[in-house]
């Protein structure tokens, strides 16, 4: 980051806000989006319409205050048991936003990524997907990671199979499993755990998400829907994460 960059997100940040103390890396539970649409008299697929002008105020939100990495539960493994209209309509609503905003992201230096199982996804999401991981594998702005298809215990149990393939084939030993090794085989190898999760709609669940990587992370539980989420919710989560004092399990 250049000290220009630097400069300019400072101009950015609010000045209750102290950069130091700001978490390199926030995760996104993103729920309430039916009910915001409910409740204005819609169908919930436009709450998940505008719950994505609000996962991209908040990515733009993160890059100008100097956040390195944002990561948004978007679909999980028990999505699919959701009615088959609105599992199909989100399928299509990711292929379009990544259609339409990828040119966006590239200007804006943001690397984009997916974890999950990307290969239960439809063959034209994965095209896009494909796509997009590739054209911003070099940009070094903000990460932004999108969990798909995602499931942490499937996470943590596909790990397990690939180190105890490399033990079966003699390329690692029992004894030298610890947790670099295990944490190299998960989907989010070679990006930090999050600082901070935010989890819109009052619901106080980790509901499957990121279960290894969020052991020492702090919560943020917000009444708030998701499409509601702006920055100024997000200002009110960074303040409150400021005042606590992380030990990680020391005095």
């Amino acid at each position: 980051m250049t000290a220009q960059q630097t400069q300019l997100q400072l101009q950015y940040l609010p000045p209750d806000l102290k950069p130091e103390l700001l978490p390199q890396h926030v995760a996104v539970i993103m729920d309430g989006n039916g009910r915001w649409a409910k409740r204005q008299g819609m169908p919930r697929i436009m709450g998940h319409k505008r719950g994505v002008d609000a996962l991209k105020d908040l990515l733009r939100c993160c890059r100008d205050w100097g956040i390195q990495a944002l990561t948004a539960y978007a679909f999980s493994t028990e999505n699919w048991g959701r009615p088959q209209e609105e599992v199909d309509f989100l399928m299509t609503l990711f292929q379009r936003v990544l259609r339409q905003e990828l040119r966006e992201m590239v200007k804006e230096n943001v690397q984009i990524r997916f974890v999950g199982n990307l290969n239960a996804l439809p063959s034209t999401l994965q095209t896009e997907i494909s796509r997009s991981v590739a054209q911003t594998e070099n940009n070094r702005g903000i990460r932004f990671t999108v969990a798909t298809n995602y499931g942490g215990r499937q996470e943590i149990i596909q790990a397990c199979r690939a180190i105890a393939t490399k033990v079966e084939q003699g390329l690692l030993q029992a004894d030298e499993i610890d947790e670099a090794i295990f944490e190299k085989h998960l989907y989010t190898a070679g990006t930090c755990d999050p600082d901070l999760l935010i989890r819109t709609s009052g619901e106080m669940r980790l509901s499957n998400f990121l279960l290894w990587q969020m052991a020492y992370s702090e919560i943020y539980i917000t009444d708030t829907l998701w499409p509601d989420f702006d920055r100024s919710q997000f200002h009110s989560a960074l303040r409150v994460y400021q005042q606590r004092e992380r030990r990680f399990g020391k005095v």
